[in-house]
């Protein structure tokens, strides 16, 4: 698609999102939606607050219609080929410093909502794990308390099987439900179906999820909740000891099987490289950290200049 006619795509997605009455902004900086803190504008900003909207979202960025007036009377065109980004927490996304032509989808408070029935909990999409966190263990619940630390939301965290202190999202998800950009369909799979491994899971780009089911363990006393509460502050002082504070965006590369990212980063003499505004962390070889004001860019060249590193130091491609 030439520059041209993705602009008119773009365009008439947002036109259909404001004619279904959805929040559109255009050529908004997605920086303040990340961690980092920097990058450059999505071309359109779309935000939803039920599976509902996303759905019609998802029918109008597909073309479903084919033109046909739906219920409500509004037009769908088609818009093959416009490319999407589901933005959340921002604690995994670094946008280019020339911004994007997509369209990016960000759940808003309605997908923020946390609801605990006995040992299960559901929550949003859009929910913050260290609420979640604290939230379970208020509610006489453990096995979440390792996700105090984890600045990323549940929708995010089960895609990447997100985990730490000793447990990820497989250990405790019972079941997702997905919105399919590319149908509108809102399906429920099971956690089986999505095939959790280290730091991964089999739902796609496409699929974003609204909601999840967790099942967790009863705390069954007093001194049992007393003990979450403890652990949480554990994990909490653990992480202010361990790991740098500032504009990060947490591990940035993934452990290779039986090693440390961490460990070959500093083996490699990466520890406090610095490349124009972005700096790899003298604290935690792992993250990488940006300054106020600072450049997408020079994160980028970060990250590619520590692959370099390792790959020359142990022969390992992080």
């Amino acid at each position: 698609m030439s520059a041209s006619s993705m602009g008119d795509a773009l365009d008439a997605v947002a036109a259909d999102a404001r004619a279904r009455g959805l929040m559109v902004r255009e050529h908004v900086p997605l920086g303040p939606f990340t961690t980092y803190r920097v990058g450059g504008a999505a071309a359109v900003l779309v935000e939803v607050d039920t599976a509902e909207e996303l759905a019609g979202l998802a029918r109008i960025l597909a073309g479903r219609s084919g033109g046909s007036a739906d219920t409500d009377g509004h037009e769908d065109r088609g818009t093959d080929g416009v490319e999407t980004l589901i933005v959340g927490n921002g604690s995994n996304l670094l946008v280019a410093d020339g911004g994007a032509p997509v369209v990016a989808i960000r759940l808003g408070a309605g997908f923020d909502r946390i609801e605990i029935d006995s040992t299960t909990l559901v929550a949003g999409g859009a929910a913050r794990l260290p609420v979640v966190a604290r939230r379970s263990v208020a509610a006489g619940l453990s096995g979440f308390e390792w996700a105090v630390g984890v600045p990323g939301s549940i929708g995010g965290a089960i895609r990447m099987n997100a985990g730490g202190h000793g447990s990820d999202m497989a250990a405790v998800v019972r079941s997702v439900r997905v919105v399919d950009l590319r149908t509108g369909q809102d399906v429920s799979m099971p956690a089986a179906a999505c095939e959790f491994s280290y730091r991964h899971s089999s739902i796609r780009p496409h699929q974003v999820v609204v909601e999840a089911t967790l099942e967790l363990r009863e705390a069954h006393d007093g001194a049992a909740v007393a003990a979450g509460e403890e652990l949480l502050s554990e994990i909490v002082q653990w992480r202010r000891t361990h790991q740098p504070g500032g504009h990060n965006a947490g591990s940035v590369f993934t452990n290779p099987a039986g090693d440390s990212a961490g460990r070959l980063i500093d083996t490699a003499g990466c520890k406090g490289l610095r490349i124009g505004s972005a700096e790899v962390s003298t604290k935690h070889a792992n993250f990488i950290q940006v300054d106020a004001d600072g450049s997408a860019n020079d994160v980028a060249e970060v990250m590619i200049a520590v692959i370099e590193a390792v790959r020359d130091r142990h022969g390992i491609q992080l």
